[in-house]
C-alpha cells in the first residue's frame, strides 16, 4: 500500500517505502531505489563508480493534514569519464531543492486560490519558499514570450515605486496580456522589445499610446509603417488640464463677483455635458459661470465639441471635423485654446488613425489598475524580477489574488 501511495499519490516512482513512522502532525517514509542505474550528474555518463551516500529530507504534498517527509539517502558518484564526484541527480526533484516536484505543484495550485502567504501558513513552510516556487515557475512560463502573433498593442508606463522610478508596459490588445516589462520610460526601455518584436518576426498593424513625445520617437523610428493611435482619454485630459489653467488665471483677475462665480466649478467644467446633475444645481451654476466669461464659455463649448471627433460617421467627415475646429482654435484669441489647435494639428495623424484602428489604452489602464492594486496588497516588492514575472501573469491570475 505504501509503495502505491509513493507513485500514485506523492508523484514518486522507481522507489520503495522501507520505513515509515507516524506522529500526530507528521508521516515520515525513508524510501531507497529500486534496480536503478545512475548516471553522472554534470556529463550523463554511465561509467561511475559509487562514493557513499547524502541522507536528505524532502518535503512532498500533505496527506489528511500531516506533513510529509521522504527520507532518501542520496547516492554520491564519481564519473569516470569527466572525474567529477556529486550527489546523482533525482526524478522526484530539483536540484538544490528540499521538495518533491509534486510538492512543487501543489504549491503553485494552491497558489491560483491564496494568496502566498496563506500558502505558506497552509502548509507550514516559509513565505521565501512558495514565493521561490513561483519565481522559478514564472521564469520558465515566461522565459519566452509569444510576440509572433501580435498585431495591435498598447504603450504606457507607470510607477514602481517612489522617486521617479517607472515601468513600461505593452500590452496585447488582443488577448489582454502583457507582452512587456520594461526597466524606467522612454526609448530606452522599449530597446529589448524591438529587438525581441524582431526575432519573432511579428507584423504588428497598430499602437495605442498617450501623446508622449519619447514614445511616439521610439515607434517611428522603430516601427515603420504602422499606425500610431492616440488615446482618446488623454487628449482630453491634455484638455481638461489647460482648461483648469484657464479657470485659476481667470480667478486671479477677477473681481470679489467674478471669484465667487467662478468658485467651484472646476468638477463642473471638467465634467461631461451629459453628466451634470440636477440635484446641487451643476448645470444652472455652470451655465451662470460661462455667461459672465467669455474666454471660459468658449473653451468649455470647444472642449464638448472636440469630443464629437471620435462619434464621426467615416474618416473623411473625421478629417473635415478636425481640421475646422483647428482653424476655430488658432482663430479664437485665445492663448490655450491656440497652444491645443496646434498640438492637435501636430499630433493629426494619429488622431486620424482612429478610424482605421479603433483601438485606446483603457484596455492598458486597466492593467495599470491591477498592477496598483497587486503592489498595494503585498505592500510592495523588493524583488524586482519577481514582481516584473508577477505583471506578465496578472492576465492569468484572479482579481483578488493580485497580491
Amino acid at each position: 500500500m505504501s509503495d502505491k501511495l509513493l507513485y500514485h499519490g506523492l508523484g514518486v516512482w522507481g522507489y520503495r517505502v522501507t520505513r515509515q513512522q507516524f506522529s500526530h502532525e507528521r508521516c515520515r517514509m525513508e524510501i531507497r531505489e529500486e534496480g536503478h542505474r545512475f548516471r553522472c550528474s554534470v556529463c550523463g555518463s554511465r561509467e561511475v563508480i559509487r562514493r557513499g551516500c547524502v541522507p536528505r529530507t524532502f518535503l512532498a504534498p500533505p496527506i489528511g493534514g500531516k506533513v510529509v517527509e521522504l527520507r532518501y539517502e542520496v547516492p554520491r558518484v564519481e564519473c569516470r569519464d569527466c572525474g567529477v564526484v556529486r550527489q546523482v541527480r533525482l526524478p522526484f526533484a530539483e536540484e538544490h531543492r528540499r521538495f518533491t516536484k509534486s510538492f512543487e505543484r501543489y504549491v503553485l495550485e494552491l497558489s491560483k486560490r491564496m494568496t502566498i502567504q496563506d500558502v505558506a501558513h497552509h502548509l507550514g513552510i516559509g513565505w521565501a519558499v512558495v514565493k521561490d516556487i513561483q519565481k522559478r515557475y514564472l521564469k520558465r512560463r515566461f522565459r519566452r514570450v509569444k510576440l509572433r502573433g501580435l498585431r495591435r498593442i498598447a504603450i504606457d508606463e507607470i510607477a514602481s515605486k517612489k522617486g521617479h522610478n517607472y515601468l513600461t508596459i505593452v500590452l496585447d490588445l488582443a488577448t489582454g496580456a502583457v507582452v512587456f516589462v520594461g526597466d524606467g520610460k522612454g526609448m530606452e526601455a522599449l530597446r529589448p522589445f524591438w529587438a525581441k518584436l524582431a526575432r519573432a518576426k511579428a507584423r504588428l498593424a497598430a499602437v495605442a499610446m498617450d501623446l508622449s513625445p519619447a514614445y511616439l520617437s521610439a515607434v517611428m523610428k522603430n516601427l515603420k509603417g504602422v499606425a500610431i493611435v492616440f488615446d482618446r482619454f488623454h487628449v482630453m485630459k491634455l484638455f481638461n488640464d489647460r482648461l483648469s489653467q484657464l479657470r485659476r488665471d481667470l480667478f486671479r483677475e477677477s473681481d470679489v463677483l467674478g471669484r465667487k462665480m467662478l468658485k467651484g466649478t472646476r468638477w463642473l467644467l471638467l465634467k461631461n455635458a451629459e453628466n451634470l446633475g440636477n440635484e446641487r444645481r451643476e448645470r444652472e451654476r455652470l451655465e451662470e459661470a460661462l455667461r459672465f466669461n467669455e474666454p471660459l464659455a468658449e473653451a468649455y463649448y470647444m472642449k464638448e465639441h472636440l469630443r464629437q471627433f471620435w462619434e464621426q460617421p467615416d474618416k473623411a467627415t473625421a478629417i473635415r471635423f478636425l481640421d475646422e475646429w483647428i482653424s476655430w482654435g488658432l482663430s479664437s484669441g485665445i492663448k490655450i485654446l491656440i497652444d491645443m489647435a496646434r498640438t492637435l494639428a501636430f499630433y493629426r495623424f494619429g488622431l486620424l488613425a482612429w478610424y482605421d484602428y479603433p483601438i485606446s489604452t483603457a484596455a492598458l489602464e486597466g492593467t495599470n489598475n491591477k498592477i496598483k492594486t497587486m503592489k498595494r496588497q503585498a505592500y510592495g516588492f523588493r524583488d524586482m524580477e519577481f514582481f516584473k514575472l508577477k505583471i506578465l501573469a496578472l492576465h492569468e491570475t484572479r482579481y483578488e489574488l493580485v497580491g
